[in-house]
């Protein structure tokens, strides 16, 4: 009786792992052409200067799923950008900035962007995929103010 209750536990123990692997090898194959398009985004030279007073908001959204869409909010003031909110993504939580890997932020990278008036900045180790959506919306929401 007791190598019968052993043999079912281990029975259970493998149809566990079995789904679990299905479930993996699932995520992956939803995910993966999302991870891809958005992986491959490109940025073009945007107007950090001259921009339209006023509030503008940005988006990008994948073609294969809506895991990774994300919307950013842009205020600009005297032709600069004045501040930013994440509406949609690595969304800030009790106010507090999402810290993505070695806690660093999208805040932080936006910010080395408008300092840097430019895109092209070093995306975040670790949160490539993420760092680029929400670089892309940022470009959106400037691409706006700049018309």
């Amino acid at each position: 009786m007791r190598t019968t209750r052993r043999k079912r536990m281990w029975w259970i123990l493998f149809a566990l792992l079995v789904l679990i692997a299905v479930g993996l090898v699932m995520a992956m194959r939803v995910d993966g052409p999302n991870r891809k398009e958005a992986s491959q985004l490109q940025f073009e030279n945007v107007q950090f200067s001259n921009l339209k007073d006023g509030t503008y908001v940005g988006k990008w959204e994948g073609s294969t799923s809506h895991i990774r869409d994300t919307q950013v909010e842009v205020q600009i003031a005297g032709g600069q950008v004045s501040s930013f909110r994440i509406l949609k993504g690595a969304v800030p939580k009790n106010g507090q900035p999402v810290k993505l890997s070695k806690g660093r932020t999208i805040d932080e990278l936006f910010q080395t962007a408008i300092e840097a008036k430019t895109l092209d900045v070093d995306v975040i180790s670790g949160a490539t995929v993420t760092s680029k959506t929400h670089l892309k919306a940022f470009e959106n929401a400037l691409k706006r103010a700049a018309q």
